[in-house]
């Protein structure tokens, strides 16, 4: 027999996602060890499937986070006509040549971008690289940068190559097919001129030659997408006081001056210097002439390099009172300071240094520098680097494990140190800089994400309280009433019947669900 039971309840709720306005005095921050965390797939969705991009802000450098893009590598068959460029020793496509430290992921290669080799994954099956002379390709890398809401990069420029006309067209296709990636999907860009192995009789003519020409021919400081600070187009130089590096004194503000007080407007620039670790002490990594010393201080956004510099966090710790005596200094200079952050580095397969020299630390490393240069207040960040496997410091997709990268030849995956990470995971740990770096997350000594690219909490933990609402209801069943249960959250307690008759008269009560 069908029963009709007529209740009014009062309803005590202690729904998922109800949160009072008052918090407990004892809650503790929630918190997850990542290292006991096993590796889920990305959460990032395929290639056709990205929303149209957020663009960036392309007038300030201030609150961005801006890595590194070598964009060198290329193949035998894309057109560049400079065969394994910076993947393989002599030319040769086999593990006992590859001279990189780590494998980018190739699994969203198209078959026109697959780069085909003689190396092999541990499955036997063919382990493909890139091109960046593919437009798809920097197409896709740009896509990642909006995906993960990393703001842009500098284009690294090795001045020395331009002189061979191969070399320099590459580079030219390397930097159109960044623009058009930039622009596509809203991100920014810049040049960053690299001065090593240059001539330093002719540095100063052609770094001056190839800034007239992309300005003037390639218009590059046109796009929409291109970089400024301060009014202009940023322009940076790394290099110049280095040990090792050319250049003198004299040569490097005959470059400043042309860069900042030209007759021709077009040419002017903001002007940020990679410049040694010890620039302001004049030590270590910097040559020692006092001269260099106003070199440093006529730049308008000084960026030390840092990589190598240290790896445990006592070691990044010490290096933050580097950094605070630095930013003071750069403030005297008139200029700003922008400190280089890299995940780890490591150069075994090309130099013969040791295997993961400076090891991630599952993004412990990495984290902690963010945390610290974010800590005292700098206004940008400069991320070493987007693509570099050669040393290490990729920051993009990299082989989550050793089924992921070929066999035969030592390289760094994701799980090297012993941390199980999805491929992805620094793309996610630098949109979670940049966002800390805005000031739209807390600042925390510990990575607030979870590898499957949640966050962590880390506002106090608060127990929901429950919520009493009346409601009168009407239940009609054809087994015995005391049998149901809620079906969204909670449980029937203290539901008492009044009256139940087939005709569905009844009397109320107040009763409780909880």
């Amino acid at each position: 027999m069908r029963k009709s039971v007529f209740l009014i309840v009062v309803i005590a709720l202690s729904a998922c996602n109800y949160y009072p306005s008052t918090t407990k005095a004892a809650a503790t921050p929630n918190t997850i060890d990542i290292t006991n965390t096993s590796m889920p797939p990305s959460s990032i969705p395929p290639t056709e499937m990205h929303l149209p991009p957020v663009i960036v802000d392309p007038n300030t450098m201030n609150h961005k986070l801006l890595m590194g893009y070598q964009g060198w590598f290329t193949c035998p068959g894309d057109g560049a006509n400079t065969g394994w460029f910076h993947w393989f020793k002599d030319d040769i496509p086999d593990a006992a040549h590859f001279r990189v430290d780590m494998f980018p992921d190739a699994s969203e290669l198209t078959p026109e971008e697959r780069c085909e080799t003689g190396m092999k994954y541990p499955n036997g099956e063919t382990a493909p690289l890139y091109s960046a002379y593919n437009p798809k390709t920097v197409m896709r890398h740009f896509q990642w940068m909006s995906d993960y809401e990393i703001d842009g990069i500098f284009l690294q420029r090795f001045v020395g190559e331009l002189a061979d006309p191969i070399y320099s067209n590459q580079r030219n296709i390397v930097l159109k097919n960044v623009r058009a990636a930039a622009e596509a999907h809203g991100r920014v860009f810049a040049i960053m001129y690299d001065i090593s192995g240059m001539d330093s009789t002719t540095l100063i003519e052609e770094v001056e030659h190839d800034w007239k020409y992309l300005t003037n021919i390639l218009k590059v400081t046109e796009s929409p997408a291109y970089l400024r600070h301060d009014g202009k187009p940023v322009l940076a130089i790394w290099g110049l006081g280095f040990n090792g590096r050319p250049g003198t004194p004299g040569q490097a503000m005959e470059l400043v001056n042309f860069f900042k007080n030209n007759d021709e407007q077009k040419y002017e620039v903001t002007l940020m210097g990679g410049v040694p670790t010890w620039w302001r002490e004049l030590k270590n990594d910097s040559l020692t002439d006092p001269a260099w010393a106003d070199y440093y201080c006529a730049l308008d956004v000084i960026s030390p390099w840092t990589v190598g510099r240290y790896s445990t966090d006592s070691e990044v710790d010490q290096y933050r009172s580097v950094m605070e005596a630095d930013m003071k200094r750069v403030a005297e200079c008139g200029a700003q300071y922008m400190p280089v952050v890299f995940p780890g580095t490591a150069f075994h397969n090309d130099s013969g240094s040791p295997f993961n020299s400076t090891p991630r630390r599952g993004g412990e490393l990495y984290w902690r520098q963010v945390h610290n240069a974010v800590s005292i207040g700098v206004p940008m960040i400069y991320n070493a680097m987007f693509d570099e496997v050669d040393e290490g410091t990729a920051m993009y997709k990299i082989a989550a494990t050793k089924n992921d990268q070929p066999a035969g030849v030592d390289l760094i995956s994701m799980d090297t140190d012993g941390v199980k990470l999805p491929n992805d995971w620094y793309l996610r740990l630098a949109g979670a800089a940049t966002k800390m770096l805005r000031g739209e997350i807390p600042n925390t000594e510990r990575i607030p994400l979870n590898p499957d690219g949640s966050l962590v909490s880390t506002f106090p933990t608060v127990e929901p309280t429950p919520v009493q609402f009346k409601a009168r209801i009407q239940i009609t069943t054809t087994s015995d009433w005391t049998t149901l249960s809620m079906l969204s959250g909670g449980q029937l307690s203290g539901v008492e019947i009044i009256s139940s008759n087939s005709e569905g008269d009844a009397s109320f009560d107040d009763l409780t669900f909880t």
